[in-house]
């Protein structure tokens, strides 16, 4: 959070666009802050996107784009994908290695308690390469953690693990303040 990733994402997307080649932009539904089908990005920017279901095959959207006489963008761009199933991010690979599709990922590696969200999971397994987008704690250190905070900014250590929020629910931290915050409660 707060690391500029759909940001990136939508620079890449615009970046694209200047130069002709072909793209599109797709976010999981999971992600509801918008009531509309874009990526926004907290410094403003925004970009229109497919919804992804959960019971959306990626790889047979885009045979059906394919088959049906339409080209297979060069690259595919995804917002929030650690909200991607196992199933999905299995699905992308095929895109890349069947058509030649190139896919770029951009999202959380862990939930609010450190652990792996399933569709991130998937995502370290089998990417051909990570590159990891690095934001600072307030302390200087890199963080790690997206904690979730209740209304008084306590840190939260029980609930769902998806729980869609913005700066008024999650906070960035290092694992040292987020260890000493959670030690403190």
């Amino acid at each position: 959070m707060g690391s500029a990733k759909t940001a990136l994402l939508l620079t890449t997307a615009y970046n694209f666009e200047e130069r002709g080649v072909a793209y599109l932009c797709f976010k999981p539904v999971t992600d509801t802050r918008e009531a509309r089908n874009v990526i926004r990005s907290r410094i403003g920017i925004e970009r229109e996107c497919q919804w992804i279901y959960q019971d959306t095959n990626l790889y047979e959207l885009m045979s059906r784009m394919y088959g049906d006489g339409g080209m297979i963008p060069e690259w595919m761009l995804v917002d929030e994908a650690q909200f991607l199933t196992p199933e999905q991010v299995d699905q992308l690979a095929r895109v890349v290695d069947d058509y030649g599709c190139n896919v770029m990922c951009f999202g959380l590696r862990t939930d609010f308690r450190s652990q792996l969200f399933e569709g991130s999971r998937r995502l370290f397994e089998i990417s051909d390469s990570i590159e990891e987008v690095k934001s600072t704690c307030s302390c200087g250190r890199k963080t790690i953690i997206n904690a979730r905070i209740d209304s008084d900014g306590r840190i939260v250590t029980e609930g769902e693990q998806v729980e869609i929020g913005g700066n008024d629910r999650y906070v960035s931290l290092c694992r040292k303040c987020w260890r000493d915050r959670r030690i403190n409660i």
